[in-house]
């Protein structure tokens, strides 16, 4: 329990599924985990947030009451939180947690982390690449296929599909690059595709007629002249996804993997594919050489049967 004498006792399952003041959406592992821990103090029952890191040190010291908070975080991520993070986020946050814990002479937490996933991440199979690539030319907006090619044929995350502003499209006479701004600002260049390059040019073309071209830098504009979100995006995607009519609609997370496994499968290096989709860690990129289960599958077909 996280209570200071004299204060109500709270037991770990009474606490609220989410902190009144829950961390930062899309904050890192490393900035998240210290702000969630430091929010038991604001917690119902516990007494007023005063003395910062050495009321908190306080809390914590006992390790079953650390080792509660560690635990109700790795759940927050995986299940309760607005966004429910990957086995390999939360056992970062973890490794975060462990870290803010031995600098504040706390000990790092008793909590084992999960195994890591043992399949590729979901990609597009040969069949419905084809589909999702021919209901996309069938869309008559020059903006909404670029964003949904974007992600197949750069890598990129929604996120940064919609970050993206018109100088961040650099263009010679017969090749060109995008600039991409990924995760914690890191900046990438990835070629331009040589079937991406029409759409960008004819949406370029397009987009000097809109409202807000000469006002925003932002590439992908919405009908009243601002940066277009990514819920925006996403719902562009969704759109093209229902008109493919597949079995599993792609987002855009999964064209982005798509992207990568096209890259591993094709014997493409790792250390340039992590490079192109922005992977800090090689091991990140490791995960699309797993087999899928369409792999498993056909590695059965290899069985000598008696017809």
């Amino acid at each position: 329990m996280l209570a200071q004498p004299g204060s109500p006792a709270i037991s770990p399952r009474s606490w609220p599924a989410t902190p009144p003041s829950s961390p930062t959406r899309r904050c890192r592992p490393r900035r998240a985990a210290p702000i969630y821990l430091a929010s038991a103090s604001t917690w119902p029952g516990s007494p007023p947030p005063t003395g910062g890191a050495p009321a908190i040190r306080t809390r914590l010291a006992a390790p079953k009451a650390r080792d509660f908070a560690v635990r109700d975080y790795r759940r927050w991520l995986l299940h309760e939180g607005p966004i429910k993070r990957s086995v390999v986020y939360a056992n970062s946050a973890l490794t975060a947690i462990d870290d803010f814990c031995l600098r504040r002479g706390l000990g790092a937490s008793k909590i084992d982390r999960d195994d890591l996933p043992r399949q590729a991440p979901r990609a597009l199979e040969e069949k419905a690449r084809i589909r999702w690539l021919r209901a996309v030319e069938q869309v008559t907006s020059p903006r909404d296929r670029c964003i949904a090619l974007i992600p197949y044929y750069a890598g990129a995350r929604i996120s940064e599909v919609v970050r993206l502003d018109v100088g961040d499209v650099r263009r010679s006479a017969r090749k060109g690059v995008l600039r991409i701004y990924g995760k914690g600002d890191k900046v990438r260049e990835v070629p331009i595709h040589a079937k991406l390059r029409p759409g960008l040019e004819q949406w370029l073309t397009e987009r000097a007629a809109w409202p807000g071209a000469g006002t925003s830098p932002a590439l992908f504009l919405n009908t009243k002249g601002g940066r277009l979100s990514a819920r925006a995006a996403g719902g562009i995607i969704a759109a093209i996804a229902e008109q493919a009519a597949l079995d599993d609609d792609p987002t855009a997370h999964v064209l982005r993997h798509t992207f990568a496994t096209s890259l591993v499968r094709g014997k493409t290096d790792l250390v340039v594919v992590a490079e192109l989709m922005g992977h800090s860690r090689l091991d990140t990129t490791r995960q699309y050489s797993l087999p899928t289960e369409q792999d498993k599958a056909d590695a059965l077909n290899h069985l000598t049967t008696d017809h």
